[in-house]
């Protein structure tokens, strides 16, 4: 019901303009928001999957600190890639005189990516809301506008880096959690050790995140400044809150103790005892605290994982949008839009709804079925993800947070050995993305041609 109702409360409704362009306003509206929907049903699994297989959060916590970050990184970096995909992938010049074909084509790419994310959500699909999207776009230039209709320089950017960011979240997740291996689990003391790292990649993480997310200062110096106060004091809260969580158990582990039966490792765990297979390191009290200490920076990955994932992929949603009320409204080709601040809110909004209603499916398919995860295997494919996504963001590139987030389970599967990756769940993975780009821009030419046979008998 919200959703049918707050769109009226919209200043990018338009203000002063004829009730057929507000009606088509309003439709655009629900297009986009259904888009939203089906980004956050299908693809905010991308940042909550490995937290939840890992069991570091329940799925009800997921979905609450989910909601919350995507939101906010939608409002705060959604611009950055949304300018890419709202003038990027298409060249207007060549519909020029043909607005309400370039309207309904817009439309269509919004209407087709949202059925196929559906579909796919319903089976449980981890497939690319970007692939879709872009899929469609381009799919529509070519019928309807011939080769030079597709700015082909620029999703020759975009797909290289569909190619390159799994590949780059593997290669990080992979070094991340061999340096988990080598300098926590091999250490004299892994529950001191894990205590100690937690601190420096709280540090890196907000770091990364003020640099990304804040505009950078004409000052580089203030910028700078700004970034490492922010990470210091991040990391000094997070050195409080696991030493006076688990700082009774610091004290225990100087204590030499038997080496305990696996069974009881799981017991000692409690909720995470589940995933404590092929465990080569520490066991009892030491374990313990490695899981506990790592299962607080999991949820701070997700964290981070959430918001670089709002920046990124409400512009799958927010772009064609854009563009669409910009045509309804009069602006002219080729000029620079703005993306009105209550259009980015809308996105997010639609983003937080389809994780609430529908994200629990793909959820399962991230977090259980690729590889077996812990609280350190989480994080090392969390933390990958994310710094790839976020600079992605930063640098106005529509990448696959799937891709990249899938890439960097493997990664982490792949240094345990290859034997750790389930082979079947990846090659269902791969073959729906493969069929995600062809669909997508078949769905958007049927539709197409559906709104251009609508809009001639309105207009």
């Amino acid at each position: 019901m919200a959703t049918l109702i707050l769109p009226f409360f919209m200043t990018s409704l338009g203000q002063g303009l004829p009730l057929k362009t507000k009606l088509l306003s309003y439709a655009t509206l629900l297009f986009g928001f259904y888009m939203a929907w089906n980004i956050g049903a299908n693809d905010v699994a991308n940042a909550m999957g490995t937290s939840v297989g890992s069991g570091a959060l329940t799925l009800k916590q997921a979905v609450l600190i989910a909601a919350v970050l995507e939101f906010s990184g939608a409002m705060l970096m959604g611009t950055h890639v949304t300018s890419t995909m709202q003038k990027g992938i298409l060249v207007a010049d060549v519909f020029q005189g043909k607005d309400s074909l370039l309207f309904a084509g817009l439309l269509s790419s919004l209407a087709a990516s949202g059925t196929w994310l559906q579909c796919a959500s319903y089976f449980g699909w981890p497939v690319s809301t970007t692939h879709c999207i872009v899929g469609a776009m381009v799919g529509f230039g070519l019928v309807y506008g011939g080769a030079g209709a597709v700015f082909w320089g620029s999703l020759a950017r975009v797909i290289s880096s569909w190619v390159i960011s799994p590949l780059v979240g593997a290669a990080v997740s992979f070094l991340v959690y061999k340096c988990i291996r080598r300098f926590v689990y091999s250490a004299p003391n892994p529950g001191k050790a894990a205590a100690a790292s937690a601190p420096i990649a709280v540090f890196l993480g907000i770091v990364g995140i003020s640099f990304a997310a804040f505009p950078i200062s004409k000052s580089f110096p203030i910028t700078l400044a700004r970034a490492l106060a922010c990470g210091t004091v991040c990391a000094f809260l997070v050195d409080r809150i696991i030493r006076k969580q688990l700082g009774h158990l610091l004290v225990k582990s100087d204590i030499p103790e038997p080496e305990p039966k696996e069974d009881n490792v799981h017991q000692n765990v409690g909720a995470g005892g589940g995933f404590l297979s092929d465990i080569a390191g520490p066991k009892g009290t030491q374990l313990e605290i490695v899981y506990g200490v790592f299962g607080y920076m999991q949820v701070l990955s997700a964290c981070f994982m959430s918001f670089a994932h709002g920046g990124n992929d409400v512009s799958n949603a927010i772009g064609p949008l854009a563009g669409a009320l910009a045509i309804l409204q009069g602006a002219a080709k080729g000029t620079e839009i703005v993306i009105p601040i209550d259009v980015l809110a809308w996105g997010g909004f639609g983003i937080v709804a389809g994780l609430m209603m529908w994200g629990y499916r793909v959820i399962a398919t991230i977090g259980n079925k690729i590889t077996e995860l812990t609280p350190t295997r989480g994080f090392a494919a969390e933390f990958a993800a994310a710094s790839v996504v976020l600079f992605a963001s930063k640098l106005g590139l529509p990448i696959s947070a799937t891709h990249t987030l899938v890439g960097a389970v493997m990664g982490v599967g792949f240094a345990r050995g290859l034997n750790s990756v389930r082979s079947e769940t990846v090659k269902e993975i791969v073959a729906s993305w493969a069929v995600t780009i062809p669909v997508g821009a078949a769905l958007s030419v049927f539709f197409t041609w559906i709104f251009t046979k609508i809009l001639a008998y309105i207009l």
